[in-house]
């Protein structure tokens, strides 16, 4: 294992466009970046040239080549070799025969082999197969998907350490809030990719990272994730329903569904759901009774057009600390609504209201908006509209949302420093040719 005086600080570049990567990589080593990574992504985006290209704007770094190779260990540590790499990562899944090919090769061009442990069940088995062969550096590794059903790397990390004497790096969803405790936790090697290069400032979120790692103490970020019922509440009004539509690959959302709240103004909350007929207000209003603070009643009206819902009924939700009201059918009052400040949407109004005659129930799979809900689904509105999150895949999808939002923070900075939309996501580039 090569002696280091203190961790190093990987910077993957996990990005599909080259001038990006590049932009990213000089504001990350201006902030104190110790090695690059040429990410998957990039390089299967942009080939061999990702590299090429770090190796020229970048002369005197240490590039990491993500090849994540599985097979034709030679081949592809060579092409990466000669296109500039310092060092290769391969699949620690691939066959033994690759791994001493690969290493063959990595001797000849004098760059260093990692072994990504990703995907791997019985990682500590893994790596006593591997270290025989010569491998002398492993990563551990929780991917992106992973992440975002909140697993962490450290347990595993732990464990890893103290079986093996190799170096060792660490990846998955590392900021500077983490990245004190993956150097405690036995990483040589701390790899971080989102928390900096989705920051609008590189180079002051590389330096925090950097700072962690060597101090010991862990720096606020932006990027840090918790995964309690609070922080789905946190995560899903930090961000926008259409961050959430994207996250879900434009599913959830509900159609015909107005919003009446101020502007800037969220909701989130598990669902109670209520059925019940065009006009009878009946079960509605008991929902009240029987949701919980920081629950979202969801009434599936079958779309009715006289109004079940309007001012009293809002304040009592107001008083009991309820954190909003969805309506497939007609509210009223809308003005008082909106000035309490208590948010609630629905597909008709009319000053028009109905009586209550009891009719329907509470707690049973709805349809509202043309999305199914169930007790308990995630709930997620603002000016745009409401989305409807499966309750199975809440930390999920908010992680995902904060994903999507923290990339468009970064898209956005790149235009405000001049670009457009257009240039910074090379439209014409991917479109389509036929």
């Amino acid at each position: 294992m090569v002696e280091r005086t203190f961790p190093v600080l990987q910077v993957a570049l996990d990005l599909i466009q080259l001038d990006r990567a590049v932009q990213i990589a000089r504001e990350a080593i201006e902030g104190g970046a110790d090695w690059l990574e040429a990410g998957t992504p990039l390089i299967k985006s942009e080939g061999m040239d990702a590299v090429r290209r770090l190796r020229s704007e970048f002369p005197g770094a240490y590039i990491v080549a993500d090849m994540k190779t599985a097979d034709l260990g030679a081949a592809e540590v060579e092409m990466a070799a000669r296109a500039g790499a310092n060092a290769v990562a391969m699949l620690g899944a691939a066959d033994g025969s690759t791994v001493e090919e690969a290493l063959k090769t990595a001797a000849r061009f004098g760059v260093d082999l990692q072994v990504d442990l990703l995907g791997i069940a019985d990682v500590e088995g893994r790596v006593g197969a591997l270290e025989p062969l010569g491998v002398r550096r492993f990563c551990y590794h929780v991917g992106v998907d992973q992440q975002m059903r909140a697993q962490r790397p450290f347990e595993g990390l732990e464990a890893l350490r103290r079986i093996t004497g190799a170096e060792l790096a660490v990846a998955g969803g590392l900021n500077s809030e983490t990245a004190a405790e993956a150097v405690a936790s036995g990483a040589d090697i701390v790899i971080v990719g989102g928390a900096i290069i989705k920051s609008r400032d590189v180079a002051a979120a590389t330096s925090d990272v950097a700072s962690a790692m060597r101090s010991g103490k862990a720096v606020p970020s932006e990027h840090y994730r918790r995964y309690d019922g609070a922080a789905i509440v946190e995560a899903f009004t930090k961000v926008s329903t259409p961050n959430v539509a994207d996250a879900m690959q434009k599913a959830g959302g509900m159609v015909g569904i107005l919003p009446h709240i101020r502007p800037g103004r969220k909701m989130a909350g598990p669902a109670v759901t209520v059925r019940t007929i065009d006009g009878d207000w009946a079960k509605p209003i008991e929902a009240i009774d029987v949701a919980s603070p920081g629950e979202v009643i969801v009434i599936d009206a079958g779309g009715g057009t006289t109004a079940i819902w309007g001012e009293l009924a809002s304040w009592s939700c107001l008083e009991k600390g309820i954190a909003g009201v969805v309506i497939d059918g007609a509210a009223r009052d809308i003005p008082d609504v909106i000035e309490m400040d208590f948010p609630l949407f629905s597909r008709h109004l009319n000053p028009v209201a109905g009586d209550p005659k009891g009719h329907g129930e509470i707690g049973s799979t709805i349809t509202c908006g043309g999305v199914k809900v169930r007790p308990g689904d995630w709930i997620v509105g603002d000016g745009t509209g409401v989305i409807v999150v499966p309750r199975e895949a809440a930390v999920e999808m908010a992680n995902r949302s904060l994903d999507v939002l923290e990339r468009e923070n970064r898209i956005r900075e790149e235009i405000q420093r001049g670009s457009t939309l257009s240039r910074v996501l090379e439209l014409e580039r991917w479109e389509v040719r036929r």
